[in-house]
């Protein structure tokens, strides 16, 4: 099976990480890339048994340290809904020879001061550890993505 490694990236979210933290039951390893947090957040991160690790600059693309060779990225705005928590544990059931060059997308669902919307083009979230990262640290976007069932919830406030 392909173990899975999430991958929070964090600045000052103490408000919010908990949140996060809270549905992620798939992993098989959990790291938050902290970029200087000042508040609580890597406090929280330990308490919920992430492995923390210091960004190296900034607004550098972020290296991630995983142990496994598949990593989901989230921010600490964002949770993982139970459709989807389901779709990605059952995806770390699959054999462990996942094709190379696969890669995973999700929708995102967003709260607005209104309610919530789905964000029309889904967001490539699971994918190989070499993948390339933007500078948020979000996977760089594939249009071959494999769409899991599920949303990601992204929220406005903590």
């Amino acid at each position: 099976m392909p173990p899975i490694t999430a991958v929070l990236f964090t600045h000052n979210d103490a408000l919010r990480i908990g949140r996060a933290l809270e549905t992620l039951w798939f992993p098989s390893e959990t790291i938050v890339v902290d970029h200087g947090s000042v508040d609580r957040t890597v406090a929280i991160a330990r308490q919920y048994g992430a492995r923390i690790v210091a960004a190296d600059e900034p607004h550098a693309v972020p290296t991630v340290p995983a142990s496994h060779n598949w990593i989901f990225c989230l921010t600490a705005r964002e949770s993982v809904g139970d459709e989807l928590e389901a779709s990605l544990f059952e995806w770390s059931l699959l054999p462990a020879a996942v094709p190379g060059g696969m890669c995973c997308s999700v929708r995102v669902q967003e709260e607005r001061g209104n309610g919530w919307t789905t964000r029309e083009v889904p967001e490539t979230r699971l994918v190989p550890r070499d993948w390339r990262l933007g500078p948020d640290g979000l996977p760089v976007p594939c249009s071959q993505a494999q769409l899991l069932c599920g949303n990601l919830l992204r929220f406005a406030q903590p």
